[in-house]
């Protein structure tokens, strides 16, 4: 059986390198977007076959999705999977904000979704099969004191399910993944955790009363991706400790 082919669209931090060295040990090749240094050696280390790019910090282009996307199909003809990483946090109290910050946040975290969505899709509903997690936040179910940026993810979430069910007949599976009191860098300096004392109340909040690992996020991401589940879509999971349902 021929391996199986996963485009991971970051993999500089949060859960991607840790996804990539998963789906490796699973037999897959990958198409690793913005790696980490190192992590292309280690992947081809674990027996990977490996195409990786760089600058696909910002999907909200359209035309951005496109390049891995035909880089990887050049290189493996196929696509089985793919986990997209999108957003920015931009805080703030909702009397606070302007619309040129929520115009922002609608192209992170909504406009990159929908792009990417639209063009996996074209590639994976002719061959009646894939995988796709779409990585967004839990403050999508829970406002977090961010108006703005809480309601763009709750719009993308909600573009997930929607196209997960207009597709779910045609074999291809999409699934929301948000992640709250990840303990990765964009998570610690937006909430100023670098201080010992704000780490130590923010993780208060948190039932399980710890940051969550980028390892666990990826873990979980894998389980979706690597084409042993074939019959959950449409879904949101919060990876958040339990701090929203």
């Amino acid at each position: 059986m021929s391996r199986r082919v996963a485009l991971i669209t970051d993999t500089n931090l949060h859960l991607g390198p840790d996804l990539a060295r998963i789906l490796a040990k699973r037999e897959h090749d990958l198409i690793l977007g913005d790696p980490s240094s190192g992590l292309v050696e280690e992947i081809e280390a674990l027996g990977a076959n490996v195409v990786s790019l760089s600058g696909l910090g910002d999907l909200a282009d359209g035309s951005a999705i496109a390049r891995p996307m035909a880089a990887g199909l050049e290189r493996f003809g196929k696509l089985d999977a793919a986990c997209v990483r999108t957003g920015r946090i931009i805080g703030g109290r909702f009397m606070d904000a302007n619309l040129e910050e929520l115009r922002s946040l609608q192209a992170v975290n909504q406009e990159a979704v929908f792009h990417s969505l639209q063009a996996l899709l074209r590639v994976m509903l002719p061959t009646g099969q894939g995988q796709i997690v779409i990585v967004t936040s839990a403050t999508g179910r829970q406002p977090l004191a961010r108006a703005l940026y809480a309601a763009t993810r709750a719009g993308a979430n909600m573009m997930v399910k929607a196209a997960a069910l207009e597709v779910a007949d045609q074999g291809v599976c999409i699934n929301a993944l948000g992640t709250a009191f990840l303990d990765y860098p964009g998570f610690i300096k937006a909430n100023g955790c670098d201080d010992p004392e704000v780490r130590k109340a923010v993780e208060a909040k948190v039932p399980m009363k710890r940051f969550g690992q980028p390892a666990e996020i990826a873990h979980f991401a894998a389980s979706l991706l690597d084409g042993g589940n074939r019959f959950q879509t449409g879904q949101f999971f919060s990876l958040s400790g339990g701090w929203s349902d």
